[in-house]
């Protein structure tokens, strides 16, 4: 018989191979999805993908199928929604990390934030369309989708940059007002450079969750897929009707019963994704690398 010694250490070590052996099949299962993931997607969207098929607008009377109006609206949707709800989010962040001093007030209002994250999109799709498609009166357009969309992703962006100022050491802080720095000041010299990378990815993923949303924009920003005639005309396009790719991949995939389309939608989102995750990691390590040379 084993000394008691000999067998805990048996029993311990048994117990780090079984947690290894849980978690080496929990990260492989995750990998293996994926993979089968991006494997479905591209055999079945390269088909579909074309210069006609980037570049042109769906004719069902010329037999042509094409998502650069569907593209069009997308980039609309997102640069509006940025527009407006990243300076907000980002302003009311610093209001409540920096200047704010009642913190039973910052609880609740984190609470309140907490809670819209978590609500469904179509309620907020509903919400936009009473609100700013009916009262408003601007109906299904783009400017109603944006606006609609500004309220889905605006506690995301307060939450993930609140995050990020916490984050800054106080010692910063009390270095610049030790100066004589005012509390603007150190916060626009001295916090928000240090939680630019955090910010940056924050609105990341509120730009994810835009590109990602089709429910609530099926209520707010309608299904057309047209390109104006004019140049000109994409002024005004904000104020017209249009589908994004993700409500051209839903109605390709159920109304329409095209597959191919849907899949072909599906793997430029993909593309997108990568692109935008790629850039996004380049960017935080030229400000990390801008840091480090500073300091």
């Amino acid at each position: 018989m084993l000394p008691k010694v000999w067998s805990k250490s048996m029993v311990q070590n048994a117990r780090e191979k079984l947690i290894y052996a849980v978690l080496g099949a929990a990260a492989l299962c995750s990998v293996v999805l994926l993979g089968a993931i991006i494997i479905a997607v591209c055999s079945s969207g390269l088909p579909a993908i074309s210069v006609e098929f980037l570049t042109s607008v769906s004719s069902f009377r010329k037999g042509i199928i094409g998502i650069a109006g569907n593209t069009v609206n997308t980039i609309f949707i997102v640069i509006l929604t940025l527009v407006i709800a990243t300076p907000l989010g980002v302003g009311a962040a610093v209001y409540l990390n920096e200047y704010a001093r009642n913190s039973h007030v910052v609880a609740v209002i984190e609470c309140a934030l907490q809670v819209l994250a978590g609500i469904p999109s179509i309620i907020f799709g509903l919400f936009g369309m009473l609100c700013f498609g009916q009262t408003l009166g601007l109906g299904y357009s783009l400017l109603c989708g944006a606006l609609t969309l500004c309220l889905m992703i605006l506690p995301l962006i307060v939450c993930n940059t609140h995050e990020a100022l916490k984050s800054v050491p106080c010692g910063y802080r009390q270095g610049a007002l030790s100066l004589g720095a005012g509390v603007w000041h150190t916060t626009r010299t001295v916090v928000l450079p240090s939680a630019t990378p955090a910010i940056i990815t924050g609105i990341v993923l509120a730009l994810g969750r835009i590109v990602a949303e089709s429910a609530a924009l099926l209520f707010t920003a309608g299904s057309a897929g047209m390109l104006p005639h004019e140049f000109s005309d994409y002024l005004f396009k904000i104020f017209d009707s249009g589908g994004t790719l993700t409500v051209q991949l839903y109605l390709s995939a159920t109304s329409q019963g095209d597959f191919k389309t849907a899949f072909g939608i599906a793997l430029l989102l993909l593309v997108l994704t990568f692109i935008i995750n790629t850039l996004t990691r380049f960017i935080i390590s030229r400000f990390a690398i801008q840091k480090k040379g500073c300091s």
